[in-house]
């Protein structure tokens, strides 16, 4: 009942996004506000698998993906590229090869990071946010270094590119990210039986007759592209997966899969789609949702850590 709710919530939110102030003739609607629709789906969904199927590995709640530098790396990816081949590059180089660009980049970093973090004796929640902290001041210092030796024009627009925008989509690559995002979830699908016993604890896993150390590493692989294809698709948005997996684990009082990794995805919709709805027909752009979700989802961050400190 409680995913049959979010699933209405999350239909009426999609309906409003292409219905409201809908002027003209359909066959320019539709197109038009469908492609910026399925790309926010195709990012809430990205986003809530990964996020708790990475705090299923990782037996922790507060880290997600993003938060171990992801954001960081895309825009000093967006910075090199300007500074080496300047701005036409981004807008002349071919869509799709710049898209599997950052994407390939992303994993690749996402895989290394996560393969010598989590394949160890210890798992240290202090490490993991260590870790991700001075990757991530690594990465914008060194974004922050190229944006002070380009011209002034190229900075105006690479800084557009450090925050997620559902506004200019790249509508041609979405066949190219679904697809990606179709392959990862069919091994996740593969493997969605495990993931309740991996949730019990590693010694727990293994003891049941869980592959874990397979599980995990394929699990991760997955994760990274997930993320990564998010993230090249439309910016960082960093807090979303921490925010809307913590909405699931709450509305469903469940730590099942097949309840939270949905109303995961729901909740992303909803606050995608919805968020957007409300900035463009009612508040007139006078903001951006992800600037809305980076200030709620930080909030929650503070709080969970301050939760987890006084334990």
């Amino acid at each position: 009942m409680r995913l049959g709710v979010l699933a209405g919530l999350a239909l009426a939110c999609c309906v409003a996004y292409m219905t409201i102030d809908a002027r003209g003739q359909w066959s320019f609607v539709i197109p038009f506000r469908g492609g910026k629709l399925a790309a926010m789906v195709l990012v809430a969904y990205c986003v809530a698998v990964s996020s708790v199927l990475f705090q299923t590995m990782t037996h922790n709640r507060i880290l997600t993906p993003s938060i171990m530098g992801f954001d960081a790396l895309y825009v000093t990816i967006q910075a090199a590229i300007v500074y080496g081949f300047g701005l036409p590059a981004m807008n002349v180089a071919t869509p799709a090869w710049q898209f599997l660009l950052e994407v390939g980049a992303m994993t690749g970093f996402a895989w290394v990071l996560f393969r010598w973090l989590f394949t160890g004796g210890t798992q240290s929640l202090h490490l993991m946010m260590l870790v991700g902290i001075i990757f991530g001041l690594l990465f914008r210092s060194l974004s922050s270094f190229a944006m002070r030796l380009i011209d002034p024009n190229e900075f105006l627009v690479l800084q557009d590119r450090m925050f997620a925008s559902f506004n200019s989509v790249r509508v041609g690559l979405l066949p190219l990210a679904a697809g990606a995002a179709v392959l990862v979830s069919l091994v996740f699908w593969r493997m969605r039986r495990r993931y309740d016993v991996v949730a019990l604890g590693r010694d727990m896993a293994i003891n049941l007759g869980i592959n874990y150390r397979a599980t995990l590493l394929s699990t991760l692989g997955g994760v990274a592209v997930l993320v990564a294809v998010a993230t090249a698709l439309v910016g960082p948005v960093t807090f979303l997966g921490l925010l809307v997996s913590n909405l699931a684990y709450q509305s469903m009082a469940s730590d099942r899969h097949g309840q939270t990794v949905p109303a995961a995805v729901l909740w992303g919709i909803i606050f995608l789609v919805g968020g957007q709805t409300l900035l463009e027909r009612v508040l007139g752009l006078s903001t951006t949702v992800s600037v809305v979700i980076e200030f709620v989802g930080g909030l929650l961050f503070l709080i969970l850590i301050l939760r987890k400190g006084r334990r």
